[in-house]
C-alpha cells in the first residue's frame, strides 16, 4: 500500500474511533475529551473535528461542546430502515421467546472482531438477559459469537482470542468452541463473559450459504440447565431456519 494512501486510510479510521465516542452515555464531548480518549494530539483532534463538522458529522454548540452533525440524521433513518425486521421475523422471535418460557431473544451480525445487537425480544421473564439493539458485544465470548465464527478460520480465531482478557491462551479453547458450534449446528455458553448469564445460538445463513447472523437466547445460568439448553437447542434451529427463509439481514434487495 502507498504510504498516502495508508495515511489516508489511518486517517478514516481515526476520524471514525471519534465518532464511535459518543454514545448514549456521552451524548456530548469536549476537544479535551476527545483528546484524553484518543490519546492523539490536540491538533490532530482539533483538525479531525473541523472536517468532520464541515461534513456535517459533528455540531459545535458553541459552549466548547460537540455533539452528532445533523449529516448523520439521514444515515441513521437508513439504517433504522435497513436493519428493521419485517413483521414476519418479529412474529417469529416472539414465538421462539414464547417457545422458550419468555427467555430474551437477541439477533447478532459480525462486525469486524465484534458482534453487533441488531434486533431483539425482551421476552417475560422478571429476570432477564438484555443487550439493547446497537450495543457491540465482544467476539471472544457468549454462544452467539461461537456461532458467527463457527466457519472462521484459524488465523480469524487467533485474532479475535487476542481480544480476550486470556489473550493468545485462549486461541485453542475458541477455535475447540467454534468447531464444535459448526459441528452441532448450535452452541451454548455459560458465564464466558458474565458470571451467571448464559446463552444458546443457532447460525442463520445467507444466499451463498455463509453464516449471516446467530439467533440467541439469554438469560440466568440457574435456568438454562443441560436438559433445558438442549430443549432451547431445538427451538433455535427451527427459528433459524424460518429466519433465514425470510432473507432479510442487511436489507430487501
Amino acid at each position: 500500500m502507498a504510504e498516502s494512501e495508508s495515511g489516508g486510510v489511518r486517517s478514516v479510521q481515526r476520524a471514525v474511533d471519534l465518532l464511535s465516542l459518543y454514545d448514549a452515555e456521552h451524548p456530548t464531548r469536549t476537544v479535551r475529551e476527545l483528546v484524553d480518549a484518543t490519546g492523539l494530539a490536540k491538533t490532530t483532534v482539533v483538525r479531525l473535528v473541523r472536517t468532520l463538522e464541515e461534513c456535517g458529522l459533528l455540531w459545535s454548540r458553541g459552549d466548547g461542546r460537540t455533539v452528532p452533525g445533523p449529516g448523520l440524521l439521514r444515515w441513521a433513518e437508513l439504517a433504522r430502515t435497513t436493519w428493521q425486521l419485517p413483521e414476519a421475523a418479529l412474529a417469529r422471535i416472539k414465538e421462539l421467546s414464547e417457545e422458550s418460557g419468555g427467555e430474551a431473544v437477541h439477533l447478532y451480525v459480525r462486525q469486524g472482531l465484534a458482534r453487533v445487537c441488531v434486533a431483539r425480544h425482551e421476552g417475560t421473564r422478571t429476570l432477564r438477559h438484555v443487550v439493547r439493539v446497537g450495543a457491540e458485544m465482544p467476539l471472544w465470548s457468549g454462544a452467539a459469537s461461537h456461532v458467527l465464527l463457527s466457519r472462521a478460520d484459524r488465523a480469524e480465531i487467533d485474532a479475535v482470542a487476542e481480544l480476550s482478557p486470556q489473550g493468545s491462551e485462549y486461541g485453542d479453547t475458541l477455535w475447540e468452541r467454534s468447531r464444535t458450534a459448526a459441528v452441532r449446528g448450535w452452541a451454548v455458553s455459560h458465564g464466558e463473559r458474565e458470571t451467571g448469564v448464559s446463552g444458546v445460538a443457532a447460525p442463520l445463513l445467507d444466499r451463498q450459504g455463509r453464516v449471516a447472523a446467530a439467533v440467541a437466547l439469554g438469560g440466568p445460568t440457574a435456568r438454562f440447565t443441560e436438559e433445558a439448553a438442549a430443549g432451547f437447542a431445538d427451538a433455535l434451529v427451527e427459528a433459524a431456519r424460518s429466519l433465514t427463509a425470510l432473507d432479510f439481514i442487511g436489507g430487501a434487495a
